[in-house]
């Protein structure tokens, strides 16, 4: 009686995995033809970005100055902590 319990339980845990292995496959395909569908018929233009060949060249080395002398008082400040 027992073996047999055992048996039914362990077909229908089959039958369960089975199912849903199936239906995942079943999902993943079918996200496939929509995402080939929406590619296919809404697709935007790709706009030009036009290079910039002006780089900001403007020296920094206040700003880094600045950052670095705040870096400072706040190990300094937080020193005994």
């Amino acid at each position: 009686m027992e073996m047999n319990l055992v048996s039914e339980g362990l077909k229908f845990m089959a039958l369960g995995m089975v199912t849903v292995f199936l239906f995942l496959i079943l999902m993943v395909i079918v996200l496939k033809i929509q995402s080939s569908i929406i590619a296919k018929f809404f697709t935007k233009p790709l706009v030009q970005v036009p290079n910039s060949s002006t780089q900001n060249t403007q020296d920094d080395t206040a700003l880094v100055a600045v950052i670095s002398a705040a870096i400072t008082q706040f190990k300094n400040q937080n020193k005994g902590r």
